[in-house]
């Protein structure tokens, strides 16, 4: 399998921001005396990955010029690479707080500090300016934006101190920082490891994009988005549990790895699959699976601007490999998955569905076709969907 020696973060150094048991219990202490922000699910996603590496070299929300760096230059300020600014916006409560103070920071559910912003900078951040270099619209429609125009006006920057033991989700079990996918593909002796990046139920085309991946890999780390999405998304406790039955029943257990990636999706496309791809890096990947509207969404990208944004950069810039698929599909003449590179057959001989022609499948008791989803996978999604319709009758 190689050496096994692992891939370093992006800039070289896994960030730690997490403070020990004793000096958070000094900051819960002083509370009283410091202004405090409470966050919404969103920031605190945001303040955890910060926290254990995940966004390395990143060591907290950015200040005005790194910000407009990365906006207008896919740069830090150190000239890394980097594709999406990590800010974070407060509200009006802010204007009087001084730079150069800490600030408490608070979990929304039961304002409890979970760390603290060493607070630098503040400035205004000029929202459409913003929406329009990173989402590439100005429209709220876009899900991205419409978060960025309903959030704060006050950008606030700094390093920011993780308070241990707390977590922004409840899926015990899962690996879900760089620390641990990285000790668990350590144990398993890879040293090339594809990243798979999903917020959707596993079909047979994903399962077929892993498998082409395996043979040029030593393992996938299969890493769902378990954070914020669309309100029509599947909810992630049922998305992994459809990744363990396909994973039970159709592939060798030693050659993955399923993890959580506890953030929210910004529907950025092409800006976002760049900040997969690094962030990947920092969890342990050498290479990273890119397909057709990588975190695209509406029709604000074309379907393979995602893939097209990895040749503007030297492969040294990015540090681990985009792996490139196009349109997956089973073709009934073929008789097994294909893509338009290996498949030369008209789309009446295709099988594809869209998600809405799914649920409504699913919705009326019909099993989707085993060309396009496993029984096991469409079991799960049907009774859940049967839970959910009881739950929204009572």
């Amino acid at each position: 399998m190689g050496s096994n020696t692992p891939i370093a973060p992006h800039g070289g150094r896994l960030v730690n921001r997490v403070v020990t048991a004793e000096e958070a219990a000094e900051w819960k202490r002083r509370a009283a005396e410091l202004p405090q922000l409470p966050l919404d699910f969103r920031q605190l996603t945001d303040l955890y990955l910060l926290g254990e590496g995940a966004f390395s070299p990143l060591e907290g929300f950015q200040g005005r010029d790194e910000v407009w760096s990365v906006a207008r230059e896919f740069r830090l300020r150190s000239k890394l690479l980097w594709s999406i600014p990590l800010v974070l916006l407060a509200g009006d409560e802010a204007q009087g707080w001084k730079e150069g103070a800490p600030v408490l920071l608070l979990n929304p559910e039961d304002s409890n500090p979970v760390g603290v912003l060493h607070l630098e900078e503040k400035f205004r951040l000029e929202k459409p300016e913003f929406a329009e270099l990173i989402f590439r619209t100005k429209e709220n429609k876009h899900p991205g934006v419409a978060w960025l125009y309903g959030a704060g006006e006050t950008a606030l920057a700094g390093k920011v101190s993780v308070f241990p033991d707390w977590r922004p989700f409840s899926y015990d079990g899962y690996a879900a920082v760089p620390r641990e996918t990285r000790q668990a593909i350590r144990e398993r002796g890879w040293s090339r490891v594809a990243g798979f990046q999903t917020r959707n139920p596993i079909h047979r085309a994903h399962e077929y994009v892993l498998k082409v991946a395996l043979e040029l890999s030593d393992g996938v780390l299969i890493h769902p988005l378990v954070g914020e999405t669309k309100s029509d998304d599947v909810p992630a406790d049922v998305r992994l549990r459809c990744y363990e039955a396909l994973l039970a029943n159709y592939f060798v257990p030693n050659r993955t790895l399923l993890a959580l990636y506890p953030t929210w999706m910004r529907y950025a496309g092409p800006r976002e699959a760049i900040f997969h791809a690094l962030v990947r890096k920092n969890y342990g990947c050498t290479h990273f699976i890119v397909g057709r509207d990588h975190a695209g969404v509406g029709s604000y990208y074309g379907p393979f601007e995602a893939q097209d944004i990895f040749r503007q950069f030297p492969p040294e810039d990015l540090g681990i490999q985009p792996l490139f698929f196009d349109r997956v599909f089973f073709c009934k003449r073929c008789d097994g998955m294909a893509t338009p590179k290996t498949c030369a057959h008209g789309e009446d001989a295709h099988v594809e569905l869209s998600g809405t022609e799914v649920r409504t499948l699913l919705r009326n008791g019909i099993l989707p076709p085993r060309e396009y989803s496993r029984e096991e996978v469409a079991r799960i999604l049907m009774e859940s969907m049967k839970e959910s319709s009881n739950g929204a009758r009572t």
